[in-house]
């Protein structure tokens, strides 16, 4: 599977330009499978009624987040910014459903949301540092699957929708990185992102039959 590279270096003649790939530049541990694309081509109906959905949720974690650890000055500024962000996403793909005669309803939900849910610690300081985390995640994953569609399918005002969503997705994974290490140290969170990302993969590997962003 084809994955959009990042290009990092130094001036050429000194050294080749170096690519990362998309999963690796955002801690995630697996790609997505193939399985997930033939959902795409079969199903896309329903995974953008399901993105609608996850723009919906994003918008509302972030406002729990907000709501949940107030004190913090950074946290509710950065959390604000990503409500607004995510409810005009919201309003975007909700304009791409009606553009298109596909009527937006509720789904079932796939398994994805809840088994992250599960990874998170019950006791603060903890909890707030894999809450953030386990958003970052899932900022991570949509990015990784926006990056997929935006080179997938063939309609080319859905596929410059998820160009412009993609590096959105890519700003919020490292604002809620950025905003853990406010409740841990640093190599606290870089070991705890990482366990979560493992975790995070076998979920995905796990996979979902039901045709969801997240599946």
């Amino acid at each position: 599977m084809k994955h959009a590279v990042i290009a990092l270096g130094v001036p050429r003649f000194f050294m080749p330009v170096r690519q990362i790939p998309i999963p690796m530049m955002l801690n995630l541990k697996t790609e997505s499978p193939e399985r997930w694309l033939e959902q795409v081509d079969n199903h896309l109906d329903e995974i953008l009624i399901d993105h609608a959905h996850c723009e919906n949720k994003a918008a509302r974690a972030a406002l729990n987040l907000m709501i949940s650890y107030v004190e913090n000055e950074k946290l509710t500024i950065k959390m604000t910014e990503i409500v607004n962000e995510e409810l005009e996403h919201f309003h975007q793909v909700l304009g791409m459903l009606k553009k298109r005669g596909i009527t937006f309803r509720r789904l079932t939900q796939s398994n994805y949301g809840r088994q992250m849910k599960d990874l998170i610690r019950p006791q603060e300081p903890q909890r707030a540092v894999d809450r953030l985390l386990v958003a970052a995640l899932i900022e991570a994953r949509s990015c990784e699957r926006f990056d997929l569609l935006r080179h997938h399918i063939d309609d080319m005002e859905l596929s410059d929708f998820y160009d412009r969503l993609f590096k959105s997705e890519a700003r919020h994974y490292s604002v809620y990185v950025q905003l853990a290490e406010d409740f841990g140290s640093k190599r606290e969170v870089k070991l705890r992102l990482q366990e979560l990302a493992r975790a995070e993969a076998e979920i995905i590997d796990r996979g979902d039959t039901l045709p969801r962003m997240h599946s």
